[in-house]
């Protein structure tokens, strides 16, 4: 028995895609830079050092003294000799006027007065330890310093950038069909 029949056969669209890639190029040119740094302000102020030496009391321990140091020294050995001799003399004058109570003072005063003392002898160091004065003032330094800012110039490029879009292409590559086929449709006797 043979069963009328639709038949149906189709075949589905295919769509094609064809794409073109973008293309894109960024280039960064470098910045444009200048540095200048200025010197500094450097002022030095110096006041130098001294050193004094003073021997002069070196030398007049040696026996070198000035004209006016002679004259001062004599003038005060002078006064000094003359004081002690008065003080002698009212001493003796003293012992003198005692003389009625029976003290001798003749004798005594002969010796001191005909004789010199002995000269006493000392060992020491001509000229002795701290005769020369020396005395030192360092230097003083001042330095003043003023630093300066530096001058900074900077120029900023722009990137360059190129792009090319893309393409997309679509395109039918292959159409729909339906093909209906009757079978045992219409019987052949009819």
């Amino acid at each position: 028995m043979n069963l009328p029949q639709i038949r149906l056969e189709s075949t589905f669209a295919k769509i094609g895609i064809q794409t073109e890639k973008p293309i894109q190029t960024i280039e960064q040119p470098k910045a444009i830079q200048t540095i200048e740094q200025p010197k500094a302000q450097l002022s030095i102020e110096t006041v130098p050092a001294r050193l004094t030496i003073d021997q002069t009391e070196a030398w007049a321990q040696l026996g070198f003294k000035t004209i006016p140091r002679l004259v001062e020294e004599n003038a005060q050995n002078g006064k000094q000799t003359a004081m002690e001799g008065i003080a002698r003399r009212v001493r003796q004058g003293d012992e003198l006027m005692e003389i009625e109570s029976g003290i001798n003072p003749f004798p005594s005063q002969a010796i001191e007065n005909g004789y010199k003392p002995e000269a006493q002898l000392s060992i020491g160091w001509i000229p002795s330890h701290g005769s020369v004065n020396i005395h030192y003032q360092p230097a003083d330094v001042q330095i003043n310093a003023t630093p300066q800012k530096p001058n900074i110039d900077l120029q900023v490029r722009k990137p360059i950038h190129d792009y090319t879009p893309g393409k997309v292409n679509i395109y039918l590559e292959q159409k729909n069909t339906l093909k209906i086929d009757f079978v045992n449709l219409f019987t052949e006797s009819v």
